[in-house]
């Protein structure tokens, strides 16, 4: 195990991090051993009350990451024929994992999402008026985010619990099949609609300061801005194939082919920029953490 590292309250870190086998869990794995700060991932299942008490006894962290939950393979789909085994980790798990932390006075810092909204008359898409962290949940469409939005209520009054709502991530590695450039690049057509997206490079190093700083409550964990489907493999064409090509269906179009419906929105990150002024606008973030060191097209 590394050695471990200072905080800023002169303390030294260590990082329990449930969701070793995920992508979100792995990198801030990776992160920890990069900065130097102890860690170890929870061997225990977040239904089971017992075993992660066990973790925390053998640990003994200084603050508890979670990463892991069921998204559903390959996508959200699953988790509509699911149920049960989604409530057991989203809601049961978070919840158990929460009320432990809070027992022991730790903080725990856990990823959630911001697919629990959707463009409606108050947030128009292209408004540039996006959900802020106080309001209510109006995405319902799918089983997956109905209960993320269940947890995330509950949530609210646990005191030592930093919700961070990601969505849409994207990371500098093309190769995964949960990046959200690598999906829509493999699929046989795209919807074409403005979104707020995380930039995994740039934020999760984010998150972990956000654990130093020991920063709690609700969190749109977005970068500033929108950056449509058709924007990004424009993107990815100028920098990475020249040869790519796609196409456009529209919502009712793509509701032919997916079980549930998929949340866009806008989120408003004001709150995380004013915590953290160095954060990019998602489309300068694409261009820095993503397509700039994947470059394949020489750029004029």
């Amino acid at each position: 195990m590394v050695a471990s590292v200072e905080n800023g309250m002169g303390g030294h870190l260590k990082f329990l991090i449930y969701g070793r086998t995920g992508w979100i869990g792995g990198e801030i794995g990776k992160l920890c051993e990069a900065q130097g700060i102890a860690f170890e991932f929870g061997k225990g299942r977040l239904e089971n009350r017992s075993q992660l008490q066990e973790d925390i006894e053998a640990v003994k962290p200084t603050h508890v990451f979670n990463a892991a939950g069921v998204t559903g393979r390959p996508n959200v789909d699953w988790c509509e024929s699911h149920k049960v085994e989604t409530i057991r980790t989203n809601v049961v798990g978070t919840l158990n994992l929460a009320d432990l932390c809070r027992q022991h006075g730790l903080i725990l810092i856990n990823y959630a999402t911001g697919c629990i909204f959707e463009y409606d008359e108050k947030h128009p898409l292209g408004s540039g008026i996006g959900f802020k962290e106080e309001d209510t949940p109006n995405f319902m469409g799918s089983y997956y985010s109905k209960t993320k939005a269940m947890v995330e209520d509950l949530l609210k009054n646990f005191e030592n619990v930093c919700t961070l709502r990601v969505r849409m991530p994207i990371s500098s590695d093309l190769s995964n099949p949960r990046n959200f450039i690598t999906k829509i690049s493999r699929y046989d057509k795209v919807v074409n609609i403005p979104n707020s997206m995380t930039i995994l490079d740039e934020l999760l190093p984010i998150s972990i300061e956000m654990a130093k700083r020991n920063l709690t409550g609700i969190w749109n964990f977005t970068n500033p801005g929108v950056v449509s489907h058709n924007e990004i493999l424009e993107m990815y064409r100028d920098y990475i194939d020249p040869s790519y090509t796609w196409r456009n269906f529209t919502l009712e179009e793509q509701a032919k082919v997916i079980v549930a419906a998929r949340s866009n929105n806008e989120m408003d990150a004001s709150k995380l920029k004013k915590e953290f002024p160095e954060l990019l606008p998602i489309k300068e973030s694409l261009v820095k953490y993503v397509f700039e060191p994947n470059q394949k097209v020489p750029r004029a």
